[in-house]
């Protein structure tokens, strides 16, 4: 788990309630685990009605992280376990997302995680 900072709170307050909502929750996230787009989303909403689950709107805050990489969006994969987009799909970046799971002992086999191991079970 990542404790957020002062420095990050400078950060979070520019975005919209939604986008700080699902950081603060994927800095739950320990290193050696993932979550998935829809896991964000649906966790969310369960913690508050108000907040409809939607994986699209889970990339969109992914893509837009300001906290990277400390708030670890690098962390976050598709349902089937790909490893799906990483910095907003820059050439190299989703070999790059594979090392920083890798060296986080998480095992990356063929692009794929097995979430059966790898996934991270929400607490509250």
């Amino acid at each position: 788990m990542y404790k957020i900072t002062a420095e990050d709170e400078k950060k979070l307050v520019k975005l919209g309630p939604y986008q700080q909502a699902i950081l603060r929750l994927l800095a739950e996230v320990p290193k050696g685990k993932v979550t998935t787009y829809g896991d964000l989303a649906n966790e969310l909403s369960r913690r508050d009605s108000k907040w409809k689950p939607s994986a699209r709107a889970v990339g969109t805050t992914m893509r837009n992280n300001p906290c990277g990489p400390y708030i670890p969006c690098h962390r976050v994969i598709k349902s089937d376990g790909e490893l799906g987009n990483f910095r907003g799909g820059a050439p190299g970046a989703v070999k790059e997302k594979a090392k920083m799971l890798r060296d986080e002992g998480v095992e990356v086999v063929k692009g794929k995680i097995n979430l059966r191991v790898y996934r991270h079970k929400f607490t509250s």
